[in-house]
């Protein structure tokens, strides 16, 4: 399980998504959650990856057997009328939002990337050049976000 080397607590990636899970269920919405399918561990069907990522439907009438644990999500679903095992491991959920609305919550994409002290989001590419300032003000110019709510 990944840990907060800095605070020695769990992550609160599981706590969260199961939070908003159930929120969104309580409000008789439609729970999606939205996949990178590239990462390590990802268990989905190659022919419903699109641009890397994935969106999937977990309400209770759509899958079976629903697991949100602590390191994983794991269920069943049909594909096609196929039944199909899915894994999706935590650091591999981008968002989970109701579809009908896309009220929800992002998860940064490396969730053990360090966070500035100012409580600004770090740059998403540890690749990334340092933003440069520059324009008609002086702060620094961000990248556009990586992450968008497909419905």
């Amino acid at each position: 399980m990944d840990t907060n080397e800095s605070s020695g607590m769990t992550s609160n990636r599981p706590y969260l998504l199961r939070a908003i899970y159930d929120w969104i269920s309580d409000n008789g919405l439609t729970p999606y959650v939205l996949v990178d399918a590239a990462q390590p561990g990802v268990k989905v069907p190659a022919h419903v990856v699109k641009n890397g990522q994935v969106v999937l439907n977990l309400a209770m009438r759509a899958v079976a057997h629903l697991d949100l644990g602590n390191d994983r999500i794991a269920f069943q679903a049909r594909f096609s009328g196929v039944s199909q095992s899915i894994v999706i491991p935590m650091h591999a959920v981008l968002a989970l939002y109701a579809q009908e609305n896309g009220q929800g919550m992002m998860f940064p994409a490396d969730e053990n990337e360090t966070l500035p002290t100012d409580g600004v989001e770090a740059a998403d590419e540890a690749e990334a050049p340092a933003p440069s300032a520059g324009g008609d003000d002086d702060r620094p110019k961000r990248g556009a976000p990586h992450l968008r709510v497909v419905k």
